[in-house]
């Protein structure tokens, strides 16, 4: 018996009637990101671009070529959103064969900070991270978060922008840009209804939960963005799942309400926290379990231990709206406490 084929393994896949899949790879533990080549008459869209790396650019030609086609022949990138694992390579392919990149206008404010060559990196998160009660972890981070950083000049401006709900063509085949916040502010899905194709980027992810505000000017509640724009996604006709990692899932709508599910297990156990004790987000964090090995928050890599605390402040904020909690500010560290008479839930 053949062994099934790992989702990241490089080369095409066709995923539907003139869509294919194309892992390309990244240096980190997600291991690759699918681009998604259209056909159309005079070449190819492909939804996302991939990151700025050598490996990943020739594997891009090489799963190209396997179809019949070249990168000379990619006219546009429609990008999900502003991450350096799917927007970086589009401006270099841009540069040597005159493709266009596009991206939603909502994430102009974050492509203006990474283009600017000064901005800190991971500046919004440490922030967090301070106002969260964990000081040793935002050092840590801090000492090396240039080194994590990509240079300016892989930030190009895109050629345009996409705006809420557009109608974008290619070739007979109408894709609706839906808005969806909250991993980033400006990310988008791409909907195909007549094919009943959903192209999720980060926004619906198959095995994984996507990180809540991780961008360099996060919104003001992004779990609440996030949480709204599945809903959205959920009365949307069930398709078939097309994400940014890992293999095509077959409903939608059925990962979606996985999602729903998840984060109010999260806020459930969040408020727990909070009422036996644990005043601040890190303190939160270090009493929850992570990843579906349920670590410790200190048995992560500090990139990981900084993602949970963000996600954790997050939680913690939607249940300050949801008028579960209350906060207080000492010292520039946000505490949490339970509403008074509030029931178990």
């Amino acid at each position: 018996m053949t062994a099934a084929r790992a989702w990241s393994e490089p080369g095409a896949e066709l995923v539907a009637p003139g869509v294919h899949r194309i892992p390309l790879p990244l240096p980190d533990e997600l291991a690759a990101v699918n681009v998604y080549a259209l056909e159309r008459p005079d070449g190819l869209t492909l939804i996302d671009a991939g990151q700025a790396l050598r490996r990943a650019r020739d594997d891009l030609k090489d799963a190209l070529s396997s179809l019949g086609y070249a990168l000379g022949d990619v006219r546009e990138f429609l990008i999900t959103h502003a991450h350096r694992d799917h927007y970086t390579l589009g401006p270099l392919v841009r540069r040597d064969h005159g493709s266009r990149v596009r991206i939603g206008i909502r994430e102009a404010p974050a492509l203006a900070a990474v283009g600017n060559p000064d901005w800190p990196a991971y500046v919004s998160q440490l922030a967090l991270l301070r106002a969260n009660g964990a000081e040793a972890l935002a050092d840590e981070i801090g000492s090396d978060a240039r080194a994590q950083g990509l240079a300016a000049h892989q930030w190009e401006a895109p050629d345009s922008w996409i705006v809420d709900d557009e109608i974008i063509e290619v070739g007979e085949r109408r894709l609706h840009a839906i808005p969806t916040p909250g991993h980033t502010q400006g990310h988008l899905v791409f909907h195909d209804e007549h094919a009943g194709l959903l192209f999720a980027g980060d926004h619906v992810l198959p095995h994984i939960t996507p990180s809540i505000g991780l961008e360099p000017v996060p919104g003001r509640s992004p779990l609440r963005d996030f949480l709204g724009a599945l809903r959205r996604v959920r009365r949307l006709p069930d398709a078939l799942l097309l994400p940014a990692h890992g293999q095509v899932a077959p409903s939608s709508h059925a990962r979606v309400e996985e999602l729903l599910r998840h984060h109010d297990d999260r806020l459930r156990d969040t408020l727990a926290a909070v009422r036996a004790g644990c005043t601040t987000g890190f303190a939160v964090a270090s009493k929850l379990s992570w990843t579906r090995r349920r670590a410790d928050l200190d048995e992560l890599p500090v990139f990981h231990r900084m993602l949970a605390v963000v996600e954790t402040s997050a939680h913690l904020e939607l249940l300050v709206e949801q008028n579960l909690l209350t906060q207080t500010f000492d010292s520039g560290v946000t505490g949490y406490a339970a509403v008074s008479g509030e029931a178990e839930q």
